[in-house]
């Protein structure tokens, strides 16, 4: 990850918050002083929540887990859209779906009728449908793609959520808190940071400041995904040795276990075995010349 500084923090706008009569209490904390009727933003603390929210992101997506980025107000959608499909991070930039946390399991299942309905117009299945019923499904497809077109790739719920405006984005924070999400959120000096576990204070309008800030928890979301796919990639090629190194130990025992029983059985002692003949027991035969003794 790039390093951040407070330069770049200022030059973006990211140190404007909302006129002083709009302020939240809560993001006081936040907020650095007030010129003009408006709050300036405390930019250390900008960057000290940014440099958090970007380790967490990297660590969360490296032990395989997801994030979702919604961002769904006017100026921040296609800055998220882009910087997110670029990353291959999932998203939701036209509208939360609620439920979406709470009620995964017809989520889901919503999200593989849209993957198999794409894969049915790739192939050319529904030719053999009539026309208007030929239509009637890519009415249902665009929708589908409408809703859940950031999401496609996901089998399993998402273990946090990065949101631009918390104000804009209520009805998915409030989800994400109640199932124990954590959440990585912009908070502008409007904003109640209550339930967000990693707020980075910053101004949630200005492009430029969504643009920096995004690109920064992408760049955190790749980061996170080459560490991911690095250790899979170890581990595989583990598993691949092992059998071979098994494999090739027994193949040098047996060879060994064979040559020393040829060298028991081709030593000096065995060769004296096979030479010497082996020795009666009892009373000798008696001969001609012991005959002639005896009488």
């Amino acid at each position: 990850m790039q390093e951040i500084t407070l330069q770049q923090l200022l030059e973006a706008g990211c140190h404007f918050g909302h006129k002083s009569e709009r302020w939240h209490p809560r993001a006081s904390e936040f907020i650095y002083t007030e010129k003009d009727g408006i709050h300036i933003i405390d930019l250390a603390k900008t960057r000290e929540g940014l440099l958090r929210a970007a380790a967490f992101v990297t660590e969360l997506v490296a032990t395989g887990s997801e994030i979702i980025a919604v961002a769904t107000k006017r100026q921040a959608k296609d800055i998220v859209k882009e910087a997110a499909e670029s990353a291959g991070m999932p998203y939701f930039t036209e509208r939360w779906i609620g439920g979406f946390l709470t009620n995964w399991d017809e989520i889901k299942k919503n999200i593989e009728k849209a993957n198999r309905m794409i894969t049915e117009q790739e192939n050319d299945a529904w030719k053999i449908f009539p026309k208007h019923e030929q239509m009637q499904l890519k009415r249902e497809l665009r929708k589908l793609i409408n809703y859940y077109g950031g999401v496609l790739k996901l089998t399993r719920p998402p273990q946090a959520l990065f949101v631009v405006d918390v104000r804009k984005e209520i009805a998915a924070v409030r989800e994400a808190v109640r199932v124990g999400l954590p959440v990585v959120a912009i908070v502008d000096t409007n904003s109640d940071p209550r339930g967000i576990g990693y707020p980075i204070p910053a101004n949630d309008d200005a492009v430029g400041s969504i643009m920096l800030l995004t690109r920064i928890l992408t760049q955190a979301y790749s980061a996170g995904r080459q560490m991911r796919e690095k250790g899979a990639e170890k581990a595989k090629t583990a598993d691949q040795k092992q059998p071979e190194d098994s494999g090739a130990a027994r193949e040098e025992k047996t060879p060994a276990g064979q040559d020393v029983k040829k060298s028991e059985k081709s030593g000096p002692a065995a060769g004296k075995l096979q030479t010497e003949p082996k020795k009666k027991r009892g009373r000798p035969k008696k001969t001609a010349v012991n005959a002639a003794a005896d009488n």
